[in-house]
């Protein structure tokens, strides 16, 4: 993500001078990316916009703490993947619901009890079918949140390993484990589409 600006250490200056112009040129610039990436983590517009508006408080509060070492538009990126994943945490006091159903099923030898379709295309020209994206989303969004914010952090947001335990406060084997676990529900729930 790049900020459209003609020099972002004066946008930087701007916004820690308080400069309400430098403010509303980094929103301009900047919710349409974010808003996507907070629409990847929750499943409601609103939802969305709050924390959007949430990361735009956020930074503002704490601009002066502001490094040069980074860009400006990774960091807001980073705080808008905290306030989604703050919003993820206090919607977790609901039962979750288990990933197990959506898992592929395996016989006593081990061999899976329906095995995975041959998939005719690349997972990129896949993803290049408008209507398959959609149910590729659809797909994700059917994952327990556990393992779709995992997926998100992962495959989507392309975070390491360590930073997506940090973010969500477990362990780089947690990850590692639910990432493998995401990955194998949503290929189950995507196999009946790559059909021949």
């Amino acid at each position: 993500m790049q900020i459209i600006t003609s020099d972002e250490s004066e946008l930087v200056a701007g916004l820690q001078a308080g400069e309400e112009e430098a403010f509303e040129e980094l929103v301009r610039a900047q919710t349409p990316a974010l808003l996507r990436t907070a629409r990847r983590f929750l499943r409601s517009e609103e939802d969305a916009r709050d924390a959007v508006q949430d990361a735009f408080v956020s930074l503002f509060k704490s601009i002066g703490k502001f490094e040069s070492n980074s860009q400006l538009a990774t960091w807001l990126h980073r705080i808008v993947i905290n306030c989604c994943l703050m919003k993820l945490r206090t919607w977790r006091r609901h039962p979750e619901e288990d990933i197990e159903r959506l898992l592929p099923r395996f016989r006593d030898d081990g061999r899976q009890a329906e095995p995975s379709v041959l998939w005719t295309e690349s997972g990129e020209t896949i993803l290049q079918r408008a209507e398959l994206r959609k149910i590729v989303r659809s797909s994700i969004d059917h994952l327990p949140d556990r393992y779709r914010v995992v997926l998100l952090l992962r495959d989507i947001e392309e975070v390491t390993t360590e930073e997506a335990a940090r973010l969500l406060d477990v362990t780089p084997t947690a990850v590692k484990v639910r990432l493998h676990r995401a990955r194998q529900a949503l290929r189950a729930l995507l196999d009946p589409y790559m059909k021949l």
